[in-house]
């Protein structure tokens, strides 16, 4: 429990350095939320030698949260976090917003394909977002 601090700290630098994200929940909620997830039992959390670094929350095949701290962008956080995720299930999905050009092109580059889209009615920002799903070749129909 002590890390949920510092992963808010990554969520909200993310918040912060994304223009088109608008702020729309008071930052206690963020980690209200951040806590019970925790509890749960969803969220993995990798550290670099200044503390946590990275985090994804996963709940079964549905990944609510994938961030990387800025300092440690292009070591493969992101990605260890998420083939660990493909280990664990064989299939995952997650939304990600429209705007959000380069973790859509992690996603695709990650083997996750296009599901479908909304018109952002379904989160909390109210933006268009795409529904992206990884299907491991292994277990496919």
């Amino acid at each position: 429990m002590w890390h949920v601090p510092q992963m808010a700290a990554i969520l909200w630098d993310f918040g912060r350095r994304t223009p088109w994200l608008p702020r729309v929940r008071p930052y206690r909620t963020d980690l209200r939320v951040m806590t019970r997830i925790t509890r749960a039992g969803w969220v993995r959390v990798l550290h670099d030698a200044r503390g946590p670094a990275a985090f994804i929350a996963r709940d079964g095949a549905r990944i609510h949260a994938l961030y990387v701290h800025p300092r440690a962008q292009g070591r493969g956080l992101g990605r260890t976090l998420l083939d660990d995720a493909k280990h664990a299930a064989p299939r995952l999905e997650l939304w990600v917003a429209e705007a959000n050009r380069e973790a859509r092109a992690f996603y695709d580059a990650q083997g996750f394909a296009e599901g479908q889209r909304s018109d952002g009615t379904g989160n909390d920002e109210r933006l268009p977002d795409i529904q992206m799903i990884w299907q491991d070749e292994r277990c496919a129909p």
